[in-house]
């Protein structure tokens, strides 16, 4: 399945370099952005001959509209939660960039996270801090460690782990129901199973500021043993998965957290 949806995606890249509407489209997931997540949520290979092209299209052609910048399209555009998918976008399939790396680090908010709509906002969102917190991880993979850019990732993981990955840190709620649905493609949006395998990833110890986002993920799978796929309400460039099946890629990314959460217990 996932050969055939990489190769499916690859296939509806234009010779401009774009998918579907354009560089990045905020009604949906049909853009090239998306496109992009997509390969890298399949874990496409960098090194294979056909992801290499559609790169290549990407980096020689592809630019951000004027009212963002202009820039080309690993460059980033201006909103952390878009800054930080392309941030991502960028290491994993060899165009790292250091200028969007600053970028993000110069919007870092006092409470450790970052909010699309800094600086008229200075409380941080879920949405953009886990975005920007997989970009930071992703381009320290990419090019090596570094004490600034591990610190302030450090932060962002604190913010989500104060608020027991789930809650308003004033008022104790629970901020959004659908955060206890895992879904796949992830896209911008936030849920459990994201900001838990963030942390998985990132190497840290599972605590108890964890334990109930774990329930919750435990709560979410099937009686079969699997998680079932769950997708965001839109027009995507490719659907990978049928609503309400059995999902593949939504099980083995719960397992592995599940793993990495009862090795901490």
């Amino acid at each position: 399945m996932t050969t055939e949806a990489i190769a499916r995606i690859l296939a509806l890249q234009r010779t401009d370099g774009d998918w579907g509407v354009g560089v990045y489209d905020s009604e949906g997931w049909s853009s090239t952005t998306d496109a992009l997540w997509l390969l890298h949520e399949l874990d496409a290979d960098p090194a294979d001959a056909g992801v290499c092209r559609a790169i290549d299209l990407v980096h020689e052609r592809v630019r951000w509209e004027e009212r963002n910048g202009g820039r080309p399209f690993f460059e980033g555009e201006t909103e952390a939660c878009v800054n930080g998918r392309v941030l991502t976008l960028g290491a994993r399939f060899g165009h790292p960039s250091p200028a969007l790396v600053q970028r993000l680090l110069s919007e870092q908010l006092p409470d450790g996270g970052w909010n699309c709509e800094a600086p008229s906002s200075t409380r941080s969102s879920f949405h953009p801090t886990v975005c920007v917190l997989e970009g930071l991880l992703a381009f320290e993979q990419a090019t090596g460690p570094d004490a600034a850019l591990a610190d302030a990732r450090h932060r962002g993981e604190q913010y989500l782990l104060d608020r027991g990955l789930l809650r308003s840190k004033t008022t104790g709620a629970l901020l959004d129901e659908q955060w206890l649905t895992p879904h796949v493609p992830a896209y911008w949006c936030y849920d459990v199973l994201r900001g838990l395998d963030h942390l998985r990833a990132a190497d840290l110890q599972p605590d108890e500021r964890v334990a109930e986002a774990v329930d919750a993920l435990r709560a979410a799978r099937s009686n079969d043993g699997t998680w079932p796929a769950a997708t965001h309400p839109g027009d995507p460039v490719v659907e990978l998965e049928q609503p309400g099946a059995a999902s593949p890629l939504t099980t083995a990314r719960a397992e592995r957290v599940l793993e990495w959460a009862d090795s901490g217990a």
